[in-house]
């Protein structure tokens, strides 16, 4: 489980800043909590935020560290086989609008529990940039059992000497002369299977990091179908009961392969009908699924992803979740991840929103809301609605009406509107 996510230096987020998924002290929805290697974690965070706040950039931010965690082995070097477009997209972006943060680091670290180990070990894992270098990257472990102390795995620092404790000779020496100034140890010691790097770079790939305002990704996510669901009548029967639990006219699925098209191997391509019940009771009517809803074609989308996440305990980091979905739908996946008798794993939801629905004290714990501002230097800041404090020093009451509230900008993190004259008919002079 993730226990904290920092970074500092990103887009527009000069100041370092954290998504701490750590329980506080407040006591409501105590079953909430999940209780993990002496820590007290929570599975829910909702991000707010106005438009061009930076909340989005939260997810940009935990994207790209999972991105060059997983890939950056296969940058650098002097074979000149590195493309373009990936060159350009690995330049980290630091805070551009002021003098010294441009060129200044950026860095990224999590701290978490491994789900898929038994042990309980808590792991800090993290990386600092300066454009396309790696200037530093550290990972630390602490057993279940210590207090406070954690154990050096490795720590690599530009100009300074390599430190890898409990590594055997020929794999440091193999990390030494293959790594590159762009490459991170975690993703090269993946590559060359190194166990103890190995398990790093895949709790990243567990994670599924979902971006729905992005079209070409929700097009190409709608083409990948869950694992079995072609051939596998079990599959199928799986995602019928899901589209129950929010359509219950969708009754089955029908598969059916297309041939490929001018003798061109484009990969397998598949038609799949959705069969309704008939107003009549007679029988049932069916229809490509491509004809259903937005919604309930975001919905087919989602369930892979879903899916593995709950199956595995991983993250999944959805930005915009609300998109195209109703607000009682949004509820029942959250619903989902916190219920401890279908999300036996542990597995963690994060995703930003503009549905207020969701900002209530009655659903959510106060330290599961966080807010991200923008102040009037341009700079995004992030904060839980359990730390705010107004300018008299007063913090969130539980029993306040949250909705209300927000929407009258007492917790920051709403748009400054202003009259969109120009629709008016007057030109900027009042005229």
């Amino acid at each position: 489980m993730l226990i904290q996510f920092n970074f500092k230096n990103f887009r527009s987020f000069r100041d370092e800043v954290s998504l701490d998924l750590s329980a506080t002290k407040i006591t409501e929805h105590e079953s909430h909590v999940v209780d993990i290697a002496n820590d007290k974690l929570l599975k829910v965070a909702a991000i707010y935020g106005a438009n061009a706040s930076g909340k989005s950039n939260v997810y940009e931010a935990f994207e790209f560290m999972s991105y060059y965690v997983v890939e950056s082995f296969k940058f650098g070097g002097e074979d000149g086989n590195r493309r373009r477009d990936e060159d350009e997209y690995l330049k980290v972006t630091p805070f551009l609008f002021d003098g010294s943060s441009r060129d200044e680091e950026t860095f990224f670290e999590v701290f978490y529990i491994d789900n898929l180990d038994d042990s309980g070990k808590t792991y800090q894992y993290g990386f600092a940039l300066r454009k396309n270098e790696v200037i530093e990257e550290w990972l630390y472990s602490k057993a279940k059992t210590a207090r406070g102390k954690y154990r050096t795995i490795f720590y690599r620092k530009k100009g300074e000497e390599l430190e890898m404790n409990g590594f055997a000779k020929s794999h440091v020496e193999n990390i030494k002369v293959s790594l590159n100034k762009e490459s991170l140890i975690v993703s090269l010691g993946s590559k060359l299977r190194i166990a103890k790097l190995k398990k790093v770079r895949d709790w990243f790939l567990n994670n599924e990091i979902i971006d729905f305002g992005d079209p070409a990704e929700n097009y190409f996510r709608s083409r990948v179908l869950p694992e079995g669901f072609v051939s596998d009548r079990n599959v199928q029967g799986n995602a019928i009961k899901y589209f129950a639990s929010f359509d219950k006219s969708i009754r089955d699925f029908h598969v059916e392969e297309l041939s490929q098209e001018d003798g061109k191997d484009t990969g397998k391509r598949y038609r799949i009908d959705a069969f309704h019940k008939r107003s009549d009771g007679e029988n049932m009517v069916s229809i490509p699924l491509e004809w259903e809803s937005s919604g309930t074609l975001k919905m087919f989308t989602l369930y892979p992803s879903l899916k593995d996440v709950l199956d595995n305990g991983g993250i999944m980091f959805v930005d915009e979740l609300n998109a195209r979905l109703h607000p009682l739908l949004v509820r029942n996946i959250i619903l989902t991840f916190l219920s401890p008798e279908i999300n036996t794993k542990n597995a963690q939801l994060i995703f930003t929103t503009h549905d207020v629905w969701q900002f209530s004290n009655e659903f959510l714990r106060r330290d599961e809301i966080w807010m991200v501002n923008k102040n009037d230097d341009g700079v995004s800041e992030l904060y839980s609605l359990a730390e705010f404090q107004d300018e008299d020093g007063n913090k969130v009451r539980r029993d306040e009406v949250l909705p209300k509230k927000y929407m009258a900008g007492n917790y920051g993190a709403i748009p400054a509107l202003k009259p969109i004259d120009m629709l008016s008919g007057r030109n900027v002079n009042g005229e």
